[in-house]
């Protein structure tokens, strides 16, 4: 089975990320979709197994297998949790809307770790750009704040919220340069230290809740190999296809 076909015919969940689901849009901005498939079960009992990624089809289009996604959710990767979060959903079946009703049990107090982790990579690519053109690329500044933005709320409030709300307009003064980047640098160090702050009392809980989406993915595996013949065109597909891509 083309790892195409998977996406195309086997996605649960998918939504738009980036600007567009920050509330950052302007009229330049790209449309970027993540989405989640399931592979059918058959997929796994051969030898090469189905991907846990696909790239496309269409462009900016980026989706993972549901347990890829599940456990990247559950180690508290940014990015997949706020593919969880996203107010624009463009597909959704009844195993993507079982998916979205266990969005509580992913949150954790990793979420301090990893998003403050993938935050200061960010920065330290921002101060490079700094040190060799004498600015940074304003539009990650931008997006940087917002992660930033996230990362403590969550921690305060025990939610996740994407969407930027009232701070649109100042962040997209900085994506346009029109803040110096000295003041960049403080508000970011003081959402760093507001979110160390919230983490010290967050209502999240210190792990995930991982029985309840383990218990979720067993279901769908089962519920796929009782509904797929094991010799139907499935497996046909791998066979004569030549694997899944």
């Amino acid at each position: 089975m083309h790892p195409e076909t998977l996406v195309r015919d086997h996605t649960i969940y998918a939504c738009v990320m980036g600007s567009r689901a920050f509330g950052l849009a302007t009229d330049g901005s790209d449309t970027d979709r993540r989405g989640v498939f399931v592979a059918p079960a058959p997929l796994f009992w051969r030898f090469e197994k189905p991907p846990t990624h696909v790239e496309g089809p269409a462009e900016e289009q980026f989706s993972w297998e549901l347990e890829r996604f599940c456990e990247l959710a559950l180690r508290a990767n940014p990015n997949i949790l706020e593919c969880l979060h996203s107010p624009l959903v463009e597909h959704i079946d009844d195993t993507g809307r079982e998916l979205l009703a266990l969005r509580g049990a992913f949150l954790s107090r990793r979420a301090h770790d990893t998003f403050a982790r993938y935050a200061l990579g960010q920065r330290k690519k921002l101060e490079a750009h700094v040190r060799l053109h004498g600015a940074p690329r304003w539009k990650h500044a931008m997006h940087l704040l917002r992660l930033l933005m996230s990362s403590r709320d969550l921690l305060r409030t025990g939610a996740l919220t994407i969407d930027v709300g009232d701070q649109r307009e100042p962040l997209l003064a900085v994506k346009r340069g029109e803040v110096p980047w000295p003041e960049v640098e403080s508000w970011m160090n003081r959402l760093a230290a507001e979110a160390d702050e919230a983490t010290r009392r967050s209502p999240l809980p210190e792990v995930p809740d991982q029985r309840p989406v383990e218990d979720f993915l067993v279901r769908v595996r089962r519920a796929s190999a009782l509904q797929t013949d094991p010799y139907d065109e499935v497996v046909q597909g791998v066979v004569h296809g030549g694997g899944v891509g």
